[in-house]
């Protein structure tokens, strides 16, 4: 009887470490493709480049997430908010005539582009993640 039991637990734990394990390569590999970005979409080094990202969405912790997938790229994100109305897709505004910077920031986040110079902002570009865009998946660490 005891055999039985350690059979079926034995059974319980190898299926629950193959799920895990699963689970864990699915991430990873769906991870790394999103964060393994095109060089040109980084930061260049030794550049600051200051960005204000806003969430244009209703889905909480979006701008969060896309001011760490940006730090992750080297740029400097500011400042964190709520944009007041609502987007589909992601856009980048240049706000210091620097539309190369603002073109790195699109590719890394596949938006749009537009200019809106604005030197009261004190920020290079801002930031509109728009509901279209999708965090890359966080890995699995068992």
């Amino acid at each position: 009887m005891k055999v039985g039991r350690w059979i079926l637990l034995a059974a319980v734990v190898g299926g629950a470490g193959y799920y895990g394990w699963t689970r864990y390569e699915r991430a990873r590999s769906a991870a790394g493709a999103q964060l393994d970005a095109p060089v040109d979409a980084k930061a260049p080094p030794n550049t600051r480049i200051k960005v204000e990202v806003l969430n244009a969405t209703t889905t909480k912790g979006l701008a969060r997430r896309a001011t760490l997938f940006l730090r992750d790229r080297g740029f400097d994100v500011v400042a964190i908010g709520t944009a007041r109305e609502q987007r589909e897709t992601t856009l980048v505004i240049d706000r210091s005539n620097h539309p190369a910077w603002a073109r790195l920031i699109a590719n890394a986040l596949g938006a749009t582009i537009t200019s809106r110079p604005d030197s009261s902002r004190y920020v290079d570009a801002t930031v509109l993640v728009g509901a279209s865009w999708h965090p890359p998946a966080k890995p699995f660490y068992p």
